[in-house]
């Protein structure tokens, strides 16, 4: 049986570098900005921490104010959904995919996002099904400027506990340096 490893931002999902925009501006906004983000400026910001696209947008402000605006920004996230609503959606065929893989393979997701926001994503893109939030839906929170826990290491935790071990092969699916750093791990 094989392990497919998903990502779940740009990957099983499209419209969150238009809701990151959205709730950016928001927060800019209550914290008496001006300056607003465009969606192409999220194109070109898209997969980089939160905190960052201040930084990128604001390049005065110290990293401690744009780590408190990334801070904001996921407060009004998990508060308010409408945001998620307005642009989220699964990708072409992502559950088609999903499903076929499925009947005969066991598959894990591993998201840079917070548990919370990770477990509001799978129940609103309507993939509990082959999801379960801290047993195959897996957030690292790799959102902070210092680092801490990354996807290596929780695909090395999955895979050294019970479900997660004895997979004839993995395979890892994302759209970032660091998805395919997986593959390091899981010896591909």
């Amino acid at each position: 049986m094989k392990l497919f490893v998903w990502d779940l931002h740009g990957v099983l999902e499209q419209g969150n570098d238009r809701v990151a925009i959205d709730i950016s501006n928001e927060v800019l906004k209550r914290f008496g900005h001006r300056e607003r983000f465009t969606y192409r400026d999220g194109a070109t910001l898209y997969g980089r921490k939160w905190y960052e696209y201040f930084e990128w947008l604001l390049p005065d402000a110290s990293r401690d104010y744009c780590v408190s605006l990334q801070d904001a920004s996921f407060d009004l996230s998990e508060r308010d959904v409408e945001f998620q609503r307005r642009w989220l959606a699964p990708a072409m065929h992502a559950w088609d995919v999903l499903a076929a893989i499925s009947l005969a393979h066991s598959q894990v997701l591993i998201s840079n996002t917070r548990p919370a926001n990770l477990e509001m994503f799978v129940k609103m893109l309507g993939l509990e099904q082959f999801f379960i939030p801290d047993k195959t839906a897996l957030a690292v929170d790799g959102h902070g400027p210092e680092g801490g826990r990354t996807k290596q290491d929780t695909l090395r935790d999955y895979l050294s506990q019970g479900p997660g071990a004895g997979y004839s092969e993995i395979v890892v699916i994302g759209d970032s340096p660091s998805d395919m750093m997986l593959t390091e791990v899981a010896g591909v």
